[in-house]
């Protein structure tokens, strides 16, 4: 029997998004899981989060989607998207690990239900 492929989406985000509800948000991230994007790199186990940054300047934006078609939303001309799973605790380590570098944190940012938030809000949320 094959294993079953994951599954990339998050119920909870979508419906905490769709209703523009802060509290909702911070509760689906604490207790569910987000969809990540992950940097193209070419190899099969390389799980690099793919952040976004602004011209001339050094600090990044990470975008968070409640699926992976929300993603795809973003990027359709891309031909290879990957997407990986990150729960809370995964979440909270990589934000505290580039908290300097982080200048905003955007959920499903091509719609139809965008969100922002500051990173260190983000990071007490998620504790």
């Amino acid at each position: 029997m094959a294993a079953s492929q994951p599954v990339f989406r998050s119920e909870q985000l979508e419906e905490a998004l769709a209703k523009q509800d802060v509290a909702a948000v911070a509760f689906a991230l604490r207790h569910d899981v987000v969809v990540v994007p992950r940097l193209v790199t070419g190899k099969k186990d390389d799980e690099q989060v793919r952040v976004f940054g602004r011209e001339n300047t050094e600090k990044r934006i990470l975008l968070l989607f409640s699926s992976a078609d929300a993603y795809a939303l973003m990027v359709p001309n891309e031909k290879t998207r990957l997407v990986m799973l990150y729960d809370s605790y995964k979440l909270r380590t990589f934000i505290e690990a580039h908290l300097d570098v982080l200048e905003q944190v955007f959920f499903d940012i091509a719609g139809p239900h965008t969100m922002a938030a500051n990173p260190e809000d983000l990071l007490k949320a998620l504790r």
